[in-house]
């Protein structure tokens, strides 16, 4: 299972990911940003940026990830804009800090 953490994903910033649509079909997206990890005394928050075609364009949702590093791991994606160069998908993570 993948380590879903800031500091895991700043390791692949610029990396090729791949996005399951099925079992035999996936599209190639690119991990292009990974936010500033802002913490609190509660919590941690970063967001990731994935470019995708223009060809597909993927719901709002939960989606199967796989790297060839991380192996296969779900994120909850939202497009957020569609460019010449590709869609942009968002993905925001907001999480209480273990004590």
């Amino acid at each position: 299972m993948a380590t879903l953490t800031h500091e895991e994903f700043s390791r692949h910033l610029n990396t090729k990911f791949r996005i399951r649509l099925s079992e035999s079909e996936a599209i190639e997206s690119e991990l292009t940003d990974v936010s500033d990890l802002l913490l609190s005394a509660r919590q941690e928050r970063f967001s990731l940026l994935f470019r995708g075609p223009n060809d597909k364009m993927l719901s709002q949702g939960m989606h199967a990830f796989e790297h060839d590093q991380m192996g296969p791991f779900e994120l909850f994606i939202v497009p957020i804009e569609r460019a010449d160069d590709g869609i942009y998908y968002q993905a925001v993570f907001n999480r209480l800090i273990k004590k």
